[in-house]
């Protein structure tokens, strides 16, 4: 057997080991483009101008008519966060979405959220109601102070689920397409508390899942949809020192289309590397210091071994990147309809910091003060009703959720945060 024919064949005997568990080959539901590809949206360069869906709510004022707050064209003159002379929401703070300035009402609130369907991380299947009765999704569940979208993912990928659900800060549910078939959306402002574990990152709402696929972040997969989204490890928290991940890329098609929405690794020791599957030769390369071209990149094969390592330091956004296959190997390279480039914005500057309120012990970290920066404070507490499931996890591995007690009635939510 010949070196190439023998390499072809220990890649498709690998195939089947890099698909993550509970997760078919691609993406369960093939997402499409977003406008958005971080989780909080602080990339979303679109065009909603109100507070509401498809053109409802309260009319947004121009950023270059607001210098009396924070934020206006003139504290971003290079246009970094996208702000200018125009009233699209925007996200410059690092907040946990999109966002803008309204003409201040009787109650003095003078900025709102804005709920935009467009501007969703792809894997992101939507805001869910869970009344708990039946649960939203049924599977294992548990509660962490550290809780992040990934944390949550991890955990339930470890438990061999399809899906993952945040909800009130803290806790995390699995779950499978089946839930999902009588699950009711909710409008996506309704998953608005912020990771107790990140200060930049959605999980859910009062009441409300937000439910994602777990390949998101996965450090290996089986990608074979005609087109879809890779994220690095981790993501959307920052990847970790000493990964060394593996994803097949083979949708139908004579050739490959790969576009990267964000790419930020932390230095030329990082890398990442583009191999013909059957072949094994390196077609492009990678790293801190050498970024990939910001448009479409076309590659003359059909399978494609996509590898990534971080050294002992590493640590960083990482990258996400879509592709797609392409019938004719000559084929023009074409971004796909709808789609946007969107340029990595800053999550430094987050504008919130959490401590612990004074004299509480450290089992009742969840009940911090989030003071949010000229946007008000706003307090978390804890579940204190009889028979309500409190916070675990603090002394856990990497804060990861903790089982409940059997027994255990459904997790209650956290109060919805309420201005002081």
């Amino acid at each position: 057997m010949g070196t190439q024919a023998l390499q072809g064949f220990l890649f498709l005997l690998f195939l089947p080991l890099l698909q993550p568990r509970g997760a078919s080959a691609g993406s369960l539901h093939s997402p499409g483009l977003s406008e958005c590809f971080q989780v909080n949206g602080a990339d979303y360069r679109g065009h909603q101008n109100r507070t509401g869906p498809r053109g409802a709510g309260r009319p947004c004022l121009f950023w270059d008519q607001t210098q009396q707050h924070s934020y206006s064209s003139a504290s971003d003159p290079h246009g970094r966060w996208g702000l200018g002379a125009h009233n699209f929401c925007r996200n410059p703070d690092g907040d946990v979405q999109p966002w803008c300035y309204v003409a201040e009402t009787e109650e003095g609130i003078y900025w709102r959220y804005c709920d935009i369907p467009s501007c969703h991380m792809p894997g992101y299947l939507g805001c869910f109601v869970d009344s708990g009765a039946p649960p939203a999704l049924s599977g294992p569940s548990g509660t962490s102070t550290k809780l992040t979208v990934q944390v949550c993912l991890r955990f339930c990928r470890m438990k061999g689920y399809q899906l993952a659900g945040v909800e009130a800060g803290y806790a995390c549910f699995c779950g499978s397409e089946s839930d999902l078939a009588r699950g009711r959306l909710a409008p996506a402002t309704d998953c608005d508390q912020i990771c107790f574990g990140h200060p930049g990152q959605l999980c859910g709402g009062d009441g409300r899942l937000g439910v994602y696929e777990v390949s998101v972040g996965s450090c290996q997969g089986n990608w074979t949809a005609p087109q879809g989204v890779i994220y690095s490890p981790d993501f959307p928290d920052e990847y970790g020192p000493d990964r060394n991940c593996s994803w097949a890329l083979g949708p139908p098609g004579a050739a490959l289309e790969l576009t990267f929405r964000l790419f930020e690794l932390a230095d030329p020791r990082d890398r990442l590397e583009l191999r013909d599957a059957a072949s094994g030769s390196l077609l492009r390369d990678f790293d801190g210091a050498r970024p990939p071209p910001s448009g479409p990149l076309r590659l003359g094969t059909a399978a494609l071994l996509l590898t990534f390592r971080s050294d002992a330091r590493g640590h960083a956004q990482g990258f996400a990147l879509t592709y797609r296959g392409l019938q004719d190997a000559a084929e023009d390279p074409e971004a796909p309809e709808g789609s946007a480039q969107t340029p990595a914005a800053p999550l430094d500057g987050a504008n919130v910091s959490c401590s612990p309120r004074p004299g509480a012990p450290p089992a009742a970290i969840g009940g911090a003060v989030c003071w949010l920066r000229e946007k008000g404070p706003r307090r978390w507490g804890l579940p204190g009703a009889p028979g309500e499931a409190g916070l675990c996890g603090t002394n856990s591995p990497e804060g990861w959720p903790c089982p409940a007690p059997p027994g255990t009635p459904r997790l209650r939510v956290l109060p919805r945060a309420t201005g002081l």
